[in-house]
């Protein structure tokens, strides 16, 4: 039998199944006595204090093994505890509403989960993972029930689960976990990442394998296609400890041009710089390997509480940024929520087409104090480092300009506070709407980078909603018209000598990287596990190469046929 999920960190493993069921404690309503209340709160206070004490505990733990990444995600976790707005809640729950400690708290984590499970958005999705994992510990420790976790495992196991939280695999057994498969997890979620770090492959979104399978049955994960097999045979077995060592094999030849300067072998520099959603160490320790950061979603910040961060919060996190990447740049997007993307800390507008609606710069310039306080931070933050900033959701000129005026009056506001900023900070766009790549060589004169953002311009230009399993097949990324269109807004700004970048998926994917270059991109921004695999490609490629299967994009008729010619052309510089 064969059981399908979405590979979120690639690998084969062959093993027997250990179902992991950590405890979950059943919270009933319960009403306390008004005389109760401030002893109660008391009782909530201690709780945070033995709940932080714990997670304290797991990160000391991490950074003895010198895994600063995972304890970032752990310390993360700490902050997330002593949210300001979720803590002053759950106090009011049980001093106006008489609620025991844990209904308050099963009541408030529960609201946010609920809040922030209505975005499509994968990756602001996941991040209520956390949520679920501080709510579970807050009521085991409540409960004083004993903690479960991953490193005592006794024999190589494939452990399966429902879901697994940050603190789950932040204390795995790196030398028995063979491979893990969820039923819920998507390839953003913190545990994913731990699983891609630690190099065990890993399926997440299998939909009710917990009941299907038993403690001890014999597996083989595939990671590459997300397939889980059960009662393999032994033709079974050969055949995938041969894809095992392929793949193995192919993955220390692709891993070894991590730390390669991205050179193309006729001599052309392409620039590979970094995606990240926080500074969290693990996002930033991919600055030794790349130019700068292509983007930094700070809508991720906004997230990581339930109230809007301050501006010294913001102007801490990105200076932190500016010097880890020293004089490289760091291009920093504008807020960019609505959509699919929801926040807890901001009540967005109901609409009946988000995508479409007041969403990114849009909403921004309906809540101005918004806008200005993250201008404010990033230009204070300058001053530390190569801070670049950027427009998302431009439409017209209009947007620019306006967008503009508003950066010079919150430099007039710095100026007469007698505030340190930097007044040259570069200003650029993304493109990512059809108008403003049409008017590409005007939009040019106004700005000084832009960065073609691959997916909301694929989803605009083929008119399809990128996260509507319905329409999936019309969402075609490697469409001709995509090719057109890139093209003409990198001969603009090529033309004008300014910087212009690609930052979507697209940027990350090998069989298209190289068509891009022969389009004239030569600057491209990935997540750090995408960096290894495009650098192999540049370094394996010729200019001319380039520009043959970038003009095969442009005369073929359909997305397929884009799509085979790469295999045929890319794909073999891509083999190991």
């Amino acid at each position: 039998m064969e059981y399908k999920g979405n590979p979120v960190s690639p690998g084969i493993a062959i093993g027997e199944v250990y179902l992991y069921t950590p405890s979950t404690p059943e919270i009933a309503e319960k009403i306390i006595s008004p005389d109760e209340a401030e002893a109660a709160i008391g009782r909530y206070s201690d709780l945070l204090k033995k709940t932080e004490e714990e997670l304290i505990e797991i990160k000391e733990k991490l950074l003895l093994g010198e895994e600063r990444d995972k304890a970032g995600i752990i310390e993360a976790q700490i902050n997330l505890l002593h949210d300001i707005a979720m803590n002053a809640e759950i106090k009011k729950h049980i001093l106006n509403n008489f609620l025991s400690p844990e209904c308050a708290i099963e009541k408030t984590y529960s609201k946010y989960i609920r809040l922030l499970s209505k975005a499509n958005d994968e990756q602001i999705r996941e991040r209520i993972d956390d949520l679920r994992d501080i709510k579970t510990r807050l009521h085991r420790v409540w409960f004083d029930i004993p903690q479960q976790n991953l490193s005592t495992l006794e024999k190589e196991v494939v452990v399966v689960a429902n879901n697994l939280f940050t603190s789950d695999t932040a204390n795995i057994d790196r030398s028995k976990v063979l491979a893990i498969v969820t039923e819920t997890g998507g390839s953003n979620s913190h545990s994913a990442i731990i699983a891609r770090s630690y190099e065990i492959p890993a399926i997440s979104g299998v939909p009710n394998v917990m009941a299907g399978l038993k403690d001890g049955e014999p597996v083989i994960v595939d990671a590459l296609e997300g397939v889980l097999h059960t009662s393999p045979d032994e033709e079974a077995y050969e055949l995938y400890k041969k894809k095992r060592r392929q793949y193995k094999a192919k993955a220390r030849e692709t891993k070894r041009y991590l730390n390669e300067e991205p050179v193309t072998k006729d001599g052309i520099r392409i620039e590979v710089n970094l995606n990240i959603g926080s500074v969290a160490p693990e996002e930033l320790a991919g600055s030794q390997y790349t130019d700068g950061v292509g983007l930094f979603r700070t809508e991720f910040m906004y997230m990581s509480g339930f109230a809007l961060p301050t501006e010294e919060k913001q102007y801490l996190a990105y200076r932190k940024a500016a010097v880890a990447f020293g004089g490289r740049p760091v291009i920093i997007r504008i807020l960019d929520i609505g959509g699919d993307k929801q926040l807890g800390s901001f009540e967005l507008p109901k609409e009946d087409n988000p995508f479409l609606g007041l969403r990114a710069l849009r909403l921004c310039f309906e809540n101005m104090p918004l806008l200005k306080t993250q201008i404010r931070a990033i230009l204070r933050a300058a001053c530390h480092g190569n801070l670049w900033l950027m427009l998302p959701m431009v439409g017209s000129l209009d947007d620019i300009r306006a967008a503009g005026a508003m950066i010079e009056e919150v430099k007039k506001d710095l100026e007469r506070e007698g505030a340190e900023y930097k007044a040259d900070v570069p200003v650029g766009i993304m493109i990512e709407i059809p108008s403003i790549a049409l008017v590409a060589d005007m939009a040019v004169k106004e700005v000084d980078f832009a960065s073609i953002g691959t997916n909301d311009l694929c989803q605009y230009l083929m008119a399809v909603d990128r996260l509507n399993p319905a329409v999936s097949k019309y969402y075609q990324s490697y469409h001709p018209a995509m090719f057109r269109l890139i093209g003409q807004v990198v001969s603009a700004f090529n033309d004008a000598g300014k910087p212009i970048g690609i930052c979507g998926e697209m940027g990350g994917e090998p069989l298209a990287v190289a068509a891009l270059i022969g389009l004239g991109i030569r600057k491209f921004s990935m997540g750090i596990s995408s960096v290894p695999g495009v650098k192999k490609l540049i370094t394996g490629l010729t200019l001319p190469q380039a520009k043959s299967l970038a003009e095969q994009a442009l005369s073929c008729a359909t997305a397929s046929e884009v799509e085979k010619a790469f295999k045929e052309g890319s794909g073999n510089l891509i083999k190991p």
